[in-house]
């Protein structure tokens, strides 16, 4: 019988619950947009949609390979981005709630939802992204720098496509603005997680890593809401609510254990593979 691969446990010091709160988020959005692939709407949206995931998955690649440094420094051993990819358990993860959604109506684990769903989450996460890798450009540590100015120029494209696909639905017919608005009231509760400030935020600040996410929250929803507003659909913007997701803290959705079974399969049922 062959053995499954053992869980890694990695010492979650704040450097590194700072970077991989990213990674994660890079990481999970990818999955989900990969599950577009051979479903797009045309053609054309299904290679973009793939595109966009490859991208994200980069961005992941090269930030779970920092992070790993990050954790293995002092230590006799060290690990990759596949051992942080592949061997955490899904407490260990620290994406934002909100890419662990299903958004595809195919999805068997979960009511999901279409490809509104998609490029409204798309606009969300790349104007964060954005601001995020913008200010990440002046961090102290160098190769997040320089991780943070290359991901920058991907994700500034990222939110110019998500936004033309949101005007397109929301000033489009009465029936792909019903489905804009319907997206933005199941995306929108999961956005607060992305302002949340905690100790993590305040020792990147402090240190000159990053900046606290509550610093990037205003810009956001300026850029948002100017989306929105050419959509005509800042209306349907729901009110903020005392909610707020917990992904960033590794307390998961139930769509996540899902994820990572599919994403982690091959490597635990095959350990050390190799292609």
């Amino acid at each position: 019988m062959t053995a499954t691969a053992a869980s890694i446990a990695l010492r979650l010091t704040p450097p590194v619950r700072y970077v991989l709160r990213i990674a994660d988020t890079a990481l999970i959005h990818a999955q989900r947009l990969a599950e577009w692939c051979g479903h797009g709407p045309v053609l054309e949206e299904d290679i973009a949609l793939s595109n966009l995931a490859l991208d994200s998955l980069g961005q992941a690649r090269a930030l779970l390979t920092h992070a790993a440094t990050l954790e293995g420094q002092g230590q006799d051993r060290t690990y990759g981005e596949d051992e942080l990819a592949f061997l955490r358990e899904e407490h260990q993860f620290l994406n934002l709630t909100l890419v662990e959604q299903p958004m595809r109506k195919a999805s068997a684990h979960g009511p999901g939802g279409d490809f509104a769903d998609t490029v409204l989450r798309n606009l969300l996460v790349a104007t964060w992204l954005k601001l995020l890798y913008g200010r990440l450009q002046g961090s102290s540590d160098a190769t997040l720098a320089a991780i943070a100015a290359k991901s920058l120029k991907e994700v500034r494209y990222h939110q110019q496509h998500a936004a033309d696909w949101v005007v397109r639905l929301g000033d489009g017919t009465e029936e792909s603005a019903r489905r804009l608005r319907a997206a933005l009231a199941r995306a929108w509760p999961y956005t607060a997680e992305m302002f949340v400030a905690d100790e993590v935020d305040a020792a990147a600040a402090a240190t000159g890593l990053g900046p606290s996410r509550a610093e990037l929250r205003e810009p956001w929803l300026a850029e948002v809401q100017a989306v929105l507003a050419e959509a005509r659909a800042d209306a349907a913007r729901p009110a903020d609510t005392p909610f707020v997701s917990t992904g960033t803290l590794g307390r998961h959705s139930e769509h996540m254990g899902f994820i990572l079974a599919e994403l982690q399969y091959l490597q635990r049922r095959y350990p050390g593979g190799a292609w």
